[in-house]
């Protein structure tokens, strides 16, 4: 104050109010179809701030204004307040002009420029939503497409982003009055949920019956006027109902009814591959199988996914249990359960007061033996035909097929089997930066990825390339994760399998963009090492165990044990080569398979032996003359082939209907074994000396005097189950001494378990258990399958490493 001036503020006056400051916030993660925007205008209001949220392609940006402290509050929780189904990955902040807005507004979306946000996978139905369909006061009751900011299809209806109702396959339902207000209504939970709907606007379920005298004619409406009603009683009297879902349609069936799952079985071309349940209740499935706290979290949490569940002896007799069919499972150590994730599943399996109907649903996917989920009602009526009574269908699309998620608890953690409906597209974060690329996956399970920077969207399951509806449902998919994700790819990847189809999609999509192969095995490697964040700067002991994959030798690799990083593997151990008699014909006959095994151990072929009983004697004398003259007979390292050869010593499995059931069942005896007295032995010697190709490995497993004593065990009557307990615990015992002498060798202390073989949870249990015992720190799949379905992400980081970040001409 200078010399004469007069201060006249009073003493006492309050101090002014501080200026309006404004902030732009950009959150990027799930933040559409989630309720963020709403939870937006709410948190913003709440705390007197006006301004503007939107959707774009970066994610949910909102500009806010008022006071310095309510802004501040306002950034500090809305990422840690954000809805039940969002996941933010970043908030970013900056400072702006205030511009003095009256209220608080939603924008509509802005859609120019990339996409850079996630698209939420589907969710469960809500407890809020539930409570509305079971309440006969409530608008909703009985409504099966019922939906909130909580809950619903997402990724399944989307056509692009921003996530807004007219880019959803909901657009063709224009909303009633009701709905329309409580999409406007900041204090209603539907604010601004695009799925919004009721019994006025739609969707609508429709039941059409088939003509038993022509399955392949047209189908009639049924005359129920009550399309739920009547197919719970269709369901009731033994029919398969064709019943369309979130991403494709289901064949449903009485889990009860043993003509019914036997028929279902037959029509499918299904073999003896387990079905997978649906429970209305957790209780209703408890005397079948065993459910530990992990379970059941994952059994009632939003994804809904199938879980395996251990089985246990069935109820007492004259209890009031479900019962079930043995159809639905036979030979399986596990029942694929899952609770009801739509309104329409809650009310296929009854409200309160409805009439009895059947307690346990088989769930399976809608289509034949190898070919992709239905998903259009045209293509439904027709290609499932054959195998349906009857259709509950709708008219809402669906954008994108979607199968189920398997899962099950390994270790006291998810272990997923296949990774689908519920986690689809929801991206896995790399630990390396990748340029804009493309990894088409492999030819069984197939997943196909895409990855920028440090995130990698892996598709929903499409399934074995094999078919050619399935090659086309990978091309709908590739071009549909593009549009949601907006990853422009620059490389490509794909196996080095000369004959995969998924390799050969890849090169005909070059377009002049670069295409690294990479290893099978180093592929499932690298993806155990991605999703554990292993930046790569150091080998890991990659212990792969699948069925197949190419190898460098163009031998089928799939016993391997290889010191690798992204950059590159080298083979340290193998299991010892034997013929592969056929190719597939000897996958599908595990006695073929311990045939070869026999001769290559130098053990006779005698008539008492299981798997020289069933092979007929033309087929046993083709056999012989063919390995004898190393006739279409590729060698194999396979461990996968080694548990078919074992299966089919022991008596278990001679015959597989579906992939993998030789091992599947050898492994539901081994469980049953009273005791395991110690695993059978393998032979693990050096390499002999000579020139030393880059498929040569330092150490090979000979499985010959494994397979003596097991030839022993059989011609002495010991039970089969504790010949399959002994040797997996061999198997356990071989990783376990392989990677010590890794580790004696190299130093190395990290290995990685990989390969459809570590599916299965004992041996994957038991080989952890004896490394970490050793001192080892081991990995083991969690976010992706250990199986080919995970195999995409391996390939996308070492494609990554093979080729230039920016710019530049990759490795052919």
């Amino acid at each position: 104050m200078t010399t004469g001036q007069v201060d006249a503020t009073p003493a006492n006056a309050a101090a002014p109010a501080p200026a309006a400051a404004r902030r732009r916030i950009t959150v990027r993660g799930v933040v559409q179809g989630v309720g963020f925007r709403p939870f937006v205008h709410t948190l913003a209001t709440g705390l007197g701030l006006v301004g503007h949220v939107t959707n774009t392609g970066e994610g949910v940006v909102t500009e806010v204004e008022g006071a310095p402290e309510a802004l501040a509050r306002f950034g500090e929780r809305i990422g840690r307040e954000a809805p039940p189904l969002a996941v933010v990955e970043a908030v970013d902040g900056e400072d702006i002009a205030p511009v003095g807005d009256a209220g608080f507004h939603i924008r509509p979306s802005r859609s120019h420029g990339p996409s850079r946000t996630l698209v939420s996978p589907d969710a469960a139905t809500c407890d809020a939503c539930l409570a509305e369909l079971t309440d006969p006061a409530d608008r909703r009751y009985r409504h099966p497409f019922l939906t909130c900011t909580h809950c619903g299809p997402r990724f399944t209806i989307v056509n692009g982003v921003p996530y807004d109702r007219a880019l959803t396959t909901m657009d063709r339902f224009p909303m009633c009055r009701r709905c329309a207000a409580e999409y406007a209504d900041p204090a209603d939970r539907r604010f601004h949920a695009q799925p919004i709907a009721c019994h006025d606007c739609g969707p609508r379920l429709r039941l059409l019956l088939a003509d038993p005298a022509d399955r392949t004619g047209p189908q009639r409406p049924a005359e129920d006027t009550d399309p739920i009603a009547g197919t719970r009683r269709l369901l009731a009297d033994g029919a398969i109902v064709a019943v369309k879902g979130l991403g494709g349609y289901h064949l449903v069936c009485d889990a009860a009814a043993d003509a019914a799952v036997t028929l279902l079985r037959r029509r499918k071309a299904r073999g003896d591959k387990p079905f997978a349940l649906m429970a209305r209740h957790i209780a209703d499935i408890e005397h079948l199988v065993r459910v530990t706290a992990e379970e059941r979290a994952l059994l009632t949490g939003p994804q809904r996914p199938i879980v395996l569940l251990r089985r246990i002896p069935g109820p007492p007799p004259g209890s009031d249990a479900p019962v079930l069919s043995g159809a639905v499972a036979p030979g399986s150590p596990d029942l694929g359960v899952m609770l009801p994730y739509t309104p329409l599943h809650h009310l296929l399996l009854g409200l309160p007061g409805d009439p009895p109907g059947p307690r346990l649903l088989v769930m399976t996917s809608g289509n034949l033996a190898g070919e992709p989920i239905v998903t259009d009602d045209e293509e439904a009526l027709r290609r499932l035909a054959r195998l349906a009574d009857a259709w509950l269908i709708h008219d809402r699309a669906i954008r994108i097929p979607c199968d189920d998620s398997v899962v099950r608890i390994s270790d006291g953690e998810p272990l997923f089997v296949r990774r689908s409906r519920g986690h689809a597209p929801f991206p896995v974060p790399l630990p390396v930066p990748v340029r804009p690329a493309l990894a088409a996956g492999g030819d069984l399970k197939n997943v196909l990825c895409l990855a920028e920077g440090r995130r990698a969207w892996l598709s929903a399951h499409i399934g074995d390339m094999d078919d050619f509806a399935t090659q086309l449902a990978f091309e709908e998919a590739e071009a549909h994760l593009e549009t949601v994700t907006g990853v422009r790819p620059q490389l490509l990847a794909a196996d080095r399998h000369p004959g995969y189809r998924s390799g050969q999609w890849a090169q005909r999509h070059t377009a002049g963009r670069p295409l690294v192969r990479v290893q099978h095995h180093h592929a499932h490697i690298a993806a155990a090492m991605a999703e554990h964040g292993l930046d790569g700067s150091r080998p890991v002991i990659g212990v792969a165990f699948d069925g197949t994959g190419y190898g460098d030798d163009h031998a089928v690799w799939g016993g391997e044990v290889l010191l690798a990083d992204y950059d590159g593997y080298r083979r340290f151990g193998q299991l010892a080569y034997v013929p592969l008699p056929g190719g597939d014909t000897t996958v599908r006959r595990p006695y073929r398979m311990a045939l070869s095994h026999l001769r290559a151990a130098g053990l006779d072929w005698a008539e008492d032996l299981p798997p020289v009983a069933a092979c007929p004697p033309e087929e046993r004398r083709l056999l012989a003359r063919q390995l004898e003259r190393d006739l279409n007979c590729v060698p194999t390292s396979s461990m996968g082939r080694l548990f078919d050869a074992v299966s089919s010593l022991a008596g278990i499995c001679h015959r597989a209907g579906y992939e993998a059931q030789a091992a599947v069942e050898l492994e539901a005896a081994a469980l049953t074994a009273d005791e395991d007295d110690g695993g059978y032995p393998f032979d693990l010697r050096a390499a002999p000396p000579g020139p030393r190709g880059p498929a040569a490995a330092d150490t090979v497993a000979d499985p010959a005097p494994l397979l003596a004593a097991v030839v022993a065990d059989v011609r002495a009557g010991t039970d089969p189950a504790l010949i399959a307990a002994r040797f997996h615990t061999a198997v356990a015992g071989l990783v376990r001494r392989c990677c010590g002498q890794a580790r004696e060798r190299t130093g190395l202390e990290t290995v990685a378990l990989t390969g459809g073989v570590f599916a299965n949870s004992l041996l994957a249990e038991a080989t952890a258990a004896l490394l970490r015992r050793d001192g080892f720190t081991v990995l083991r799949h969690r976010r992706v399958p250990p199986n080919d379905g995970g195999l995409a992400l391996g390939q996308i980081v070492v494609a990554a490493r093979t080729t230039p970040l920016y710019g530049g001409v990759g490795l052919p």
